[in-house]
């Protein structure tokens, strides 16, 4: 038998465990490893390359719609799906531009997350039944392409996320490995571009588009 290998990322301890003994329980199935944040679940996704990853949406440091972005360009066979408090159809939106393709409210996880995994592992998509009728509604609708970018790149999208966690310019550097003066050059091109004119509003800015959680 095959085994599936399954990454867990979430930065709360308790939620990572109840998911790897609700997938554990089912045979044939492995949690390989986990990550509190992440730019961790992105390096551990790059190096154990599983088949589905597990990402938490509200994650320090990288939150879980960037995470999937680096995890679909450092390991394109590995299958996302994002575990989350969060329903609303922009957040929808913004979960299949990242690429992945399942998406499961924590209030649905006990009932869903089991035929969630086993859909991916098959490379099909599953979303939370009120989730699905967002899509539905969405493309009957034709409100615009879920693949819309951000005005940000996302480079200024993970500085953005720093900014607005507290992170100086030097600790935005050292956590991206580039210069400080390159971390000044990207916070004076998101201030111009998001037209914020205080920190304040970075973080609301970063708040309301689910950068960051409050």
């Amino acid at each position: 038998m095959n085994v599936l290998r399954i990454l867990v990322a979430d930065d709360h301890e308790v939620v990572r465990s109840g998911v790897r003994v609700l997938l554990e329980a089912h045979p044939g199935w492995q949690v390989c490893d986990e990550a509190a944040e992440g730019r961790e679940a992105v390096e551990k996704a790059g190096r154990l390359r599983p088949d589905v990853v597990i990402l938490d949406i509200g994650m320090p440091l990288l939150n879980g719609l960037e995470a999937a972005r680096l995890i679909r360009k450092a390991s394109p066979q590995s299958e996302v799906l994002i575990l989350s408090m969060h329903e609303s159809e922009q957040v929808i939106r913004e979960v299949l531009a990242a690429g992945a393709r399942g998406y499961v409210l924590k209030s649905d996880a006990s009932r869903n997350l089991v035929n969630a995994v086993e859909a991916l592992s098959r490379h099909k998509p599953f979303f939370t039944s009120s989730v699905a009728e967002f899509v539905l509604q969405g493309y009957l609708d034709g409100r615009g392409d879920p693949r819309e970018a951000s005005s940000l790149t996302q480079r200024e999208r993970e500085v953005t996320q720093l900014l607005a966690e507290g992170k100086s310019n030097k600790e935005v550097a050292s956590t991206l490995g580039i210069s400080i003066r390159t971390a000044e050059t990207h916070r004076t091109n998101i201030m111009h571009k998001l037209g914020c004119h205080s920190f304040s509003d970075l973080v609301r800015y970063a708040i309301r588009n689910r950068i960051i959680t409050p």
